[in-house]
């Protein structure tokens, strides 16, 4: 079933890892300090390879791994930019156990809060965010869903639209 898209919400589908990658890039570009990005979807949907391409956008250097085990990892920008915080809530049990991680000092800090596997901690999740779902089609295909939520993602939404369809979004809200 098709969602039903709102001037805070669209879709696409990549065709490749790179091309998820590149999207991720895209978007870490127009991130701002203290916004959190979360993402949804089961294992092998692209969410980590989404935060690579964003770890890129960022200009964070190094390798930017799943911090499934470890539930945080830190990344700090070549440049001037803000941090990287990538969360990984797969393992977590409840909503209550994010409180021990310390999880509210990253979502209401300067950084960027990228949140896989979120949907395990909406209680706890930010009113203001974008909300990526992430769907596997096949081996090569993802769908995206990106909704988002409060006036600074909504200015950044349109502007990803623009850099990714090469005009602005329809002025008629």
């Amino acid at each position: 079933m098709t969602p039903i898209l709102t001037a805070n919400a669209f879709d696409l589908v990549t065709h490749s890892a790179d091309q998820t990658a590149r999207l991720g890039e895209q978007l870490g570009r127009l991130l701002q300090p203290g916004m959190v990005i979360c993402l949804q979807g089961d294992l092998g949907s692209g969410k980590t390879c989404l935060t690579q391409g964003i770890g890129r956008g960022l200009d964070i250097g190094g390798t930017i791994n799943s911090p499934t085990f470890v539930f945080i990892n830190e990344y700090a920008p070549n440049d001037s930019g803000p941090h990287l915080y990538h969360v990984d809530l797969y393992r977590i049990v409840d909503w209550a156990e994010t409180l021990s991680l310390g999880l509210e000092d990253y979502i209401y800090g300067d950084g960027i809060t990228v949140i896989e596997w979120c949907d395990r901690a909406q209680e706890v999740m930010p009113s203001d965010r974008l909300w990526i779902t992430l769907t596997y089609l096949d081996e090569s295909k993802r769908s995206l869903l990106f909704d988002a939520h409060g006036d600074a993602y909504v200015a950044m939404l349109d502007a990803l639209k623009t850099a990714l369809l090469g005009a602005p979004p329809p002025a008629d809200r």
